[in-house]
Formats: C-alpha cells, structure tokens, sequence
C-alpha cells in the first residue's frame, strides 16, 4: 500500500468520525437532523455553504474545463459572485419566513407560500430528479480521485463504493451537523491544496503564471479566448445568468438557509464569499498548466487533468493529501444532498400523501431513504459517461425552473397562483427534460435564429417559457383563487 493510499484512508476515517461525533449531546428530531436546530453561526453556514459550492466540480470540473474549453471556463467565476450579490437581498427573507413558519424543507416554503401540497411534491420531485446528476458528479469525482490518487491500485467502482458507505453512515447518524464539522477539515485542506497548485504549476513548469498562458496561447491561438460560435459570448452571458438564479435553489443549498441563528449570518457571507470564490482561479491555472504537460486527454477524460499533472509531479505522499482535498469536496456536498433528498422525499411526499403520518415516523424514513437514495445515484453514476460540468449544467437548468415562482412570493403583492406557479414549473422542468434526452440546442430546434440566440442556454430559453406559462395560467385562474379563498373564509 503505498503512502497516497494511507492518506487518503486516514481522512476517509476522519470524516466518519467527525461526522458521527457531531451527534454528541443532541436529541436527533427532524429539526435537528436538517437545520440543526437553526442555531449554527456565521462560520458554520459560512462553511456549509461553501462546502456545497466548492465540490468535486470545483476540484476536477472547473480544472477539466480549463484544461479542455479554455477561455469559457470563467463563467464558473461570474456566476457565483452575482449569486452572492443577490444572496444579501435575498436570503435573509427566505429566512425569516422560514423561521416564523418553522418551515424544514425547501418544498416547505413552496407549499406555506402557495398554500398547495400538490405544489409541494412537484417542488420536491423536481429538487430530487435535479439532485440525482449533481450527486453523481460527485460519486463520478470521488471514482476519479481515489482511483487516481492510489495509482490504480484501487478501482474508480470500488471507490465510488467505499465513499458512499461513509457519507451514508455519517449522513443517517448526525444529519446536517456531521456534514458542518467534515466542512471544516474539508475547507482548510481544500485552501491549502488548490493555492499550493494554482501558484507552484506555472513556477515550475513555465517560470509562472503569465508565461503559462503565453505559451498555451501560442500552441492553441484563440482556446483562451470565447469562440464566435457555440460557448460564444451570448452562451457565456446566459449560463453565468442560469446558474447565478439557481444558485440557491438546490435543496440543500436552499434548506442550509434554514440552519442560520440570524440574518445578519447572509450579510456577512454575502461580503466574504467572492473572495473565496477567487480560490477558483488557481484551480483553472493548475488545469491550463496541464494542457501541454499532458496532453491528450480528451472528453471526460480531461477532468483528470489536475490528478495527471500532480501524480507527474510529486511524490506519492503529496499527491494522498491533494486525493485526500479532492474527496472531501466530494464527500461534504455529497452529504447534503443525501439528506436534503430524503427528507423532501419523507416530508413533501410521502407525509403530503398520508397526512396522519407522526413528525416522528416522517424523521425515520427520511433516515431509511438516504441509503435508497445513494444506491439510486450509484446506478446512474455507472451508467453515464458525461463531463462533470455537463452534469453540473444539466442540474442547473432543472432547479432554476423553481426561481421565477420563488421570488414572486416573495413579492408584497404576487399575481401568482398556484396553478400559474405549477404550470410554470411543470413547462420548464419539461422543456429541459426533452432538451436533455434529445440533446437539441437552440439552434438544431430553431436554426433560422441570429447565431447570439441560437448560442444561448437552452436553461435560459425554458425559464423564459416557464414565465410565459406561469403569467397566462395565473392572470387565468385568479378569479378562481380569490373565490376559492373568499367560500374558505365564509364556511
């Protein structure tokens, strides 16, 4: 066994002991296995947040891409610091609501919004289906790194195994809290891995980091540079806008929200977190510097990129604790998602089917989903073959058909029903669906568009939809509402 392997196993069994010594001294209820009892601080929200940000997609993806796509690669840097932008205005009323209503869930905030279960479990469906690819690009990262890392000693499957077992456990034990403390180790390895590569590459391979992009620009003229055509500027502009919307709309990004003691928490973060996102720049330079060190690597192999050029470069024992960063950005947001799926499964779903179902017996299954959940992920990690942006993207597109709904409810007066916010959803969710099974683009649907049209993120063209339907079904049905509400009110 050699020295990366013991690494890497060290701190796999430090996150199962984090993560289950979390649960010292607490009564494991719902509330506390999703929210932590709404009392984590600025630093841990700070900490689960980014541990829901900077993920394997971070770690592999944006270095693949980079390696890959070039110039494009940045809109990975555009879209998170107008997310945080939005996050100081936003947040804080999605939290207060949340915390008068004692809401648990995101579908919570749906169905207490538009006073509509139905509503709600299309809410959840949608989150779980969106969730699915965003946890296999972390299963797909967790293969890579381990397999990788150990020098082939272990294979991707077998990691992918190995992994799951460990979120698993600590995810059914201590909910939310594991996953806060394993953040912690996760984010200090994680700043000292990706720096120490982002700054020592370019120096050692080029004599630094200015010269590194002279000399990828002279071998491939133009790869830093957005193309006239495809990721051209109008897709660079429409994807930073798509993923800044949905940002927060992932289930377990949105229900972390819950988990703050105050408002003031989004405040503070929202004015430290582009910082943070700076951290992204030194992963792309360490993939940039991978272009002509290692070449070849083509489709979803350039997500090996980064653990290609580590492994030519360093010994055994560094490249263990640079695989040992890559698996807890996989094993943190990983965590999230596995709960964040169960409990809208257990809450949303199964508890708006059978109303007479006990909180309690609700916190039980949503424990006995998460294995369910992670064995569904598995099956689809083996089965698929995309890049880890790809998947990334395709979950984007889902969760921000749920952004329009969202904040008109938050609106003093919102003209939205809930018919018009379930029409809404349901047409973009679907519009998204056909897209990603067909793999049409705006322009193979509708090729006689100016090419700045036809380049834009189909995510964007069905949010468009998604408003369309949404304001025709509303404006069609608030009669409806209002009388509906008005014979309530009188019985």
């Amino acid at each position: 066994m050699n020295s990366a392997l013991i690494i890497i196993f060290i701190v796999m069994i430090l996150s199962i002991f984090l993560g289950i010594r979390a649960k010292k001294g607490k009564d494991m209820d719902l509330e506390q296995w999703t929210v932590g009892g709404r009392g984590f601080g600025t630093i841990f929200v700070f900490l689960l947040m980014a541990g829901e940000i900077y993920t394997t997609f971070t770690f592999l993806g944006g270095s693949g891409w980079a390696y890959g796509k070039g110039g494009p690669t940045y809109y990975i840097i555009g879209y998170g610091c107008l997310a945080y932008i939005m996050s100081y205005f936003l947040l804080p009323k999605i939290w207060s609501y949340a915390k008068e209503k004692k809401l648990l869930s995101q579908s919570d905030f749906f169905v207490s919004k538009y006073k509509s279960p139905s509503l709600g479990i299309l809410v959840s469906l949608v989150g779980v289906v969106a969730m699915i690819p965003y946890f296999v690009l972390q299963l797909k990262g967790l293969g890579i790194i381990v397999s990788e890392a150990s020098y082939g000693t272990i294979s991707p499957a077998a990691a992918i195994w190995i992994g799951l077992a460990v979120v698993t456990v600590y995810v059914m034990v201590s909910g939310i809290h594991g996953s806060a403390w394993t953040a912690v180790a996760k984010d200090i390895l994680i700043l000292v891995v990706v720096l120490f590569l982002g700054i020592y590459l370019p120096i050692h391979y080029y004599g630094g980091i200015q010269p590194m992009f002279e000399a990828v620009d002279q071998a491939k003229p133009g790869f830093l540079a957005l193309p006239d055509t495809g990721m051209s500027p109008s897709w660079f502009a429409s994807t930073v806008l798509l993923t800044a919307l949905g940002f927060y709309m992932w289930p377990h990004t949105f229900g972390s929200i819950y988990s703050a003691q105050t408002a003031k928490v989004f405040r503070k973060n929202a004015i430290f977190m582009p910082i943070y996102q700076l951290v992204l720049l030194f992963v792309f330079f360490a993939g940039f510097a991978a272009i002509l060190q290692v070449p070849g690597l083509a489709g979803p192999e350039a997500d090996l990129s980064l653990l290609r050029i580590s492994i030519q470069t360093f010994d055994p024992w560094v490249v263990g604790v640079i695989g040992a960063a890559g698996i807890l950005t996989a094993l943190v947001p990983g965590s999230m998602i596995l709960m964040a799926a169960a409990t809208l499964l257990a809450r949303n779903v199964y508890q708006a089917v059978r109303p007479s179902v006990s909180d309690a017996e609700v916190s039980k299954i949503a424990r006995y989903l998460v294995p369910v959940v992670a064995l569904i992920a598995v099956f689809f990690t083996f089965k698929g073959g995309n890049t880890l942006v790809t998947l990334l993207l395709m979950g984007y597109s889902l969760v921000t058909q749920l952004f329009p709904s969202l904040i008109c409810s938050l609106l003093k007066k919102n003209f939205v029903t809930k018919q018009g916010a379930f029409a809404g959803i349901l047409v973009g969710v679907a519009t998204v669906t056909y897209v990603s099974i067909t793999g049409a683009t705006v322009g193979t649907m509708l090729p006689f568009l100016p090419q700045a049209i036809k380049d834009m993120n189909v995510g964007i063209i069905a949010m468009v939809i998604n408003l369309i339907v949404l304001a025709i079904v509303s404006l069609a049905t608030k009669n409806v509402s209002v009388t509906t509400a008005k014979t309530k009110t009188v019985s």
